[in-house]
This record gives structure tokens, C-alpha cells and sequence, in this order.
């Protein structure tokens, strides 16, 4: 459904992406795994059209160009995203964030459904419709935030970092949430640092590291390298992609200087 190749972003004179490729297909949940500064975030706002790639990249949804398009009009194609930091409006009430999140043509028509089955997904938020949202726990902004993203009625979903700053507990219950959307049919591009959680719910995964894709596999075969484990701490730097015994190797250009 949602298919990435030759991405290549520049911060000014810095390559953060370097010919990126991925799919993600309808009800699969992707991870993206890699150490502070592989590029998984500079990945998610590429996607959502937040950064202009360089040019011979290609974003596609369901066979549709996406890189010539606006914000908005990604969203009108089934593109959501929940950004790290949540982005949600604090001043504002529980249910006027789930509104503004059906605010896309696409959702209009079936947005008390769509409103249903998010209070379903996040009972706590049924309790508090009426409560600012900055007045709320972070694990509660975060429902608010995944839950306004879904309003969109999006094809795919994009989750940067959900769990940054929330206690263990709470994060448990947001991973817990994610099989069930997949259920739905909503595909999932995830990023986070949380490793042996997100393969858990996971059903692929690809390791990203100085801005390229340098390996990929089912999430079961990355849960059982021990390497996998340390990515998050830059293991995969220290032992390379031939040490991952189990991965199919994405890389075949020379590192970035």
C-alpha cells in the first residue's frame, strides 16, 4: 500500500536520508529500528510531507504520487500522523481534538462510527470528553493524539516515539492498542526506541543507521538476535550487518562521509 524508495533527504549540506526503501501494507505493523540520529524521524515527516526530498525519491500510496502534494491533501489520501511530542491541542477539550481530527473530507461521513470505535480503544477518554487535554496524564495525551489521528479514517498510520516519557505501565496498555487498529486494516509505520515492545506487536521490521536502511527481516527474526536487542544503544555500529545472522543485508553503499 504505502511504498518508499530512493528516499533521500539534506539538511543543508547534511544527507539525513540516503536512498531509503520500504513498504508497508494494508493492516501490517512496520517498526523502524536504529540509534539516536539514523534518521527514523526525518523518515516519518518525509512521509508526511513535512521535509521535500531530493529529487529521483519516491513516495506512493496505494500507486498515488504523494510528493506532489500538500498537508492536507496527504491526509485526504489516508496518510496520518501522530508526530513525537503528540502535537495535540492542550487548550482544547478531549472531543473538540477527536473533531478536528474528522476534519478531513474523507472521515466526514462516517465520523460518529469512527468516534465509537476510538472510545473503544481508549475507554479513559469516553470518561473525560469534556476535560482539557492539558490538564491530563502524558499517557492520556497520548490516546488523545493516536485517537485524533485515527479520526482522519487514515489508510496508514504513522507513530513516531508513542511511548517517549510515559511510565511502563502505560505504556503496555498503548502497545496493546496497536494489534487491534491493525485489525481494522489501518497499516502502521512505527518508530521507537522501546525495541522489545515494538517487535512484539510488529509484524516486519527495518534497521536504519546514518540515514540508510541497512537491514530488514520478520519480527521474529529480529527478536531472536541478540543484537537486534542492543540497536537502540549502537550495537548494530560496533557490529556491523554481518553480525546479524538473520537479516537480509539493504546496504551496499559506502557510508557517508
Amino acid at each position: 500500500m504505502l511504498e518508499v524508495e530512493a528516499l533521500s533527504v539534506m539538511y543543508g549540506k547534511h544527507r539525513a536520508l540516503d536512498g531509503v526503501a520500504l513498504k508497508i501494507g494494508r493492516g501490517e505493523i512496520v517498526t523502524i529500528l536504529g540509534g539516536n540520529g539514523a534518521g527514523k524521524t526525518t523518515l516519518i515527516k518525509a512521509i508526511a510531507g513535512m521535509l521535500r526530498p531530493q529529487p529521483g525519491s519516491k513516495i506512493a500510496l496505494a500507486g498515488r504520487d504523494l510528493l506532489t502534494l500538500k498537508l492536507n491533501d496527504i491526509v485526504e489520501c489516508g496518510i496520518a500522523t501522530v508526530p513525537e511530542g503528540r502535537g495535540i491541542f492542550t487548550d482544547l477539550t478531549v472531543q473538540e481534538n477527536l473533531e478536528l481530527g474528522a476534519y478531513a473530507r474523507r472521515a466526514r461521513a462516517a465520523e460518529q462510527d469512527t468516534r465509537s470505535r476510538v472510545l473503544a480503544l481508549f475507554p479513559r477518554l469516553a470518561e473525560r470528553l469534556h476535560q482539557p487535554v492539558g490538564t491530563m496524564s502524558g499517557g492520556e495525551r497520548q490516546m488523545v493524539a493516536i485517537g485524533r489521528a485515527l479520526m482522519s479514517a487514515p489508510d496508514i498510520l504513522l507513530l513516531d516515539e508513542p511511548s517517549l516519557g510515559l511510565s511502563p505501565r502505560v505504556c503496555l496498555e498503548l502497545f496493546q492498542v496497536l494489534p487491534q487498529i491493525r485489525e481494522s486494516g489501518v497499516g502502521i509505520l512505527l518508530v521507537e526506541q522501546n525495541t522489545k515492545q515494538s517487535l512484539k506487536v510488529a509484524d516486519r521490521g527495518y534497521i536504519m543507521m546514518t540515514g540508510r536502511v541497512v537491514g530488514e527481516g520478520s519480527s521474529e527474526e529480529l527478536m531472536s538476535d541478540p543484537a537486534v536487542q542492543r540497536a537502540y544503544l549502537g550495537a548494530i555500529e560496533v557490529l556491523g550487518v554481518g553480525a546479524l545472522p538473520g537479516f537480509k543485508d539493504s546496504s551496499s553503499k559506502p557510508d557517508p562521509v
